[in-house]
């Protein structure tokens, strides 16, 4: 009985999340990967806090022109994610990394001195690819390095992005209270700043073994054959089924950027001052639990049981968010902080299920063109997300809210299905240990 304690004990980590950074799995490459997407991910943070606002106030967009320039660059996103994983397979992941920071760099740069539309055009949707395309080259990246911790390396991954990401909102929200050009223009090049410094710090790790490779069990899923993987991710049915039902369980992150602020100012008596208080809950949440909540799945079998986790936890925060009109403003308030935390919890379930399910159900041969394509079901969401919610869901009221959460729910019961079916053809999860006296 001790041994028994002593292994489940083990298995629940080495220490908090400071621990964990000082040791991460993959060791110094894997340490400055971490600070890199930290950097990275402050400047992202600048950018999306103050951009729409510099195309407005600074090179005068109108509207429509505004959101042709979001559209396209979306768009340019959801080719950044197969375009890196087909790269992947014939050049080094580092040198790929490296090029994208540096290419997203020129491109900021250059947008400092351009006000004509047609290049404003060009010039975003180019940093939306690159930025698309280094997510996914870091995930490569991560997959060889950490191995089979790569649940705690995406926990670690996910809770540094965050803290970056709101360090730069709070620096953003220095710049935007000036509101000078020469403000923005600071911006702008902090942003660029952070792409510099990523690109020297990936110059200082080493090429991962391996051609999208990790470590592989004895007669698990690494030994196995794949329907349709001779072919590419492009002809593997499964794998693609996989992708498309991983649209809808991305949702949570248009959900809570998107959904509830909308919500809150258009149908709820809360106060306007309460918006802030989502991204504050979500960073808070992600950075203190991502390492325990990625500690309790650690093989693709419960990762596909984290998927239908997800879609009860986003059905229980469309309810929620049903429900908040029917209050005074007190009411409203705590039903939109709960569906907050409730968005929170459902990114916690997907951040792990998500990634785990991408690599494991990828043929080992072919990893890394199997996760840019799976890259794309982020960046469709991203796409196509806000746009669902603003005309379809919000525009049908609180009964667009149920049936949003239910249809995610159910697609969440079909991608579990689906994703076991498959892990069971290949082989890959052994029967779970019985529990121990």
């Amino acid at each position: 009985m001790r041994r028994g304690k002593g292994i489940r004990k083990a298995r629940q980590g080495d220490g908090g999340l400071l621990a964990q950074l000082r040791r991460p799995p993959g060791g110094r490459d894997a340490r400055i990967m971490l600070l890199t997407q930290a950097l990275d991910r402050a400047g992202t943070g600048v950018w999306a806090a103050s951009s729409v606002l510099y195309f407005t106030f600074v090179v005068g967009l109108d509207a429509g022109r505004l959101g042709l320039l979001l559209g396209a660059a979306g768009v340019a996103g959801i080719a950044g994610s197969p375009l890196a994983g087909h790269l992947a397979d014939r050049f080094q992941v580092r040198t790929l990394l490296i090029g994208c920071h540096l290419v997203r760099l020129g491109a900021l740069c250059v947008l400092l001195v351009v006000t004509d539309f047609g290049p404003l055009l060009l010039l975003f949707a180019v940093t939306h690819l690159g930025d698309r395309a280094a997510k996914t080259l870091e995930m490569l990246f991560a997959t060889r390095v950490a191995g089979e911790r790569r649940s705690t390396y995406q926990a670690l991954s996910r809770s540094s992005a965050n803290a970056g990401y709101a360090l730069g909102a709070g620096l953003a929200a220095i710049g935007l209270a000036v509101g000078t050009r020469g403000a923005y223009q600071v911006l702008i090049l902090a942003n660029a700043l952070s792409f510099l410094v990523a690109a020297a710090l990936v110059w200082r790790t080493r090429e991962p073994n391996g051609h999208g490779l990790v470590v592989a069990r004895p007669g698990g899923q690494d030994d196995a054959p794949v329907a349709g993987a001779g072919a590419g991710p492009w002809r593997d049915r499964g794998y693609l089924r996989f992708v498309l039902l991983d649209i809808p369980m991305n949702l949570d992150d248009s959900i809570l950027g998107v959904g509830v602020p909308l919500w809150l100012v258009g149908h709820t008596a809360a106060p306007h001052a309460l918006i802030p208080a989502f991204l504050v809950i979500n960073t808070v949440l992600v950075v203190a639990l991502q390492l325990r909540v990625s500690a309790r799945v650690r093989d693709a079998r419960q990762a596909a049981g984290a998927v239908a986790l997800y879609g009860l936890t986003t059905l229980a925060c469309c309810a929620v968010l049903a429900a908040a009109p029917a209050g005074g403003a007190r009411a409203a308030s705590a039903a939109l902080l709960a569906a907050a935390v409730l968005a929170t919890a459902a990114e916690l379930m997907r951040s792990v299920s998500s990634w785990e399910l991408a690599v494991s159900l990828a043929p080992r041969e072919a990893r890394a063109s199997y996760l840019g394509v799976a890259g794309m079901a982020q960046s469709v969401q991203k796409s196509a997300g806000p746009l669902l919610l603003t005309g379809a869901v919000m525009a049908a009221g609180p009964a667009g809210w149920l049936a949003l959460g239910a249809g995610v729910a159910g697609l969440s019961l079909v991608q579990r299905r689906a994703a076991l079916r498959r892990l069971a053809h290949l082989g890959a999860a052994p029967a779970p240990e019985p529990a121990r006296a």
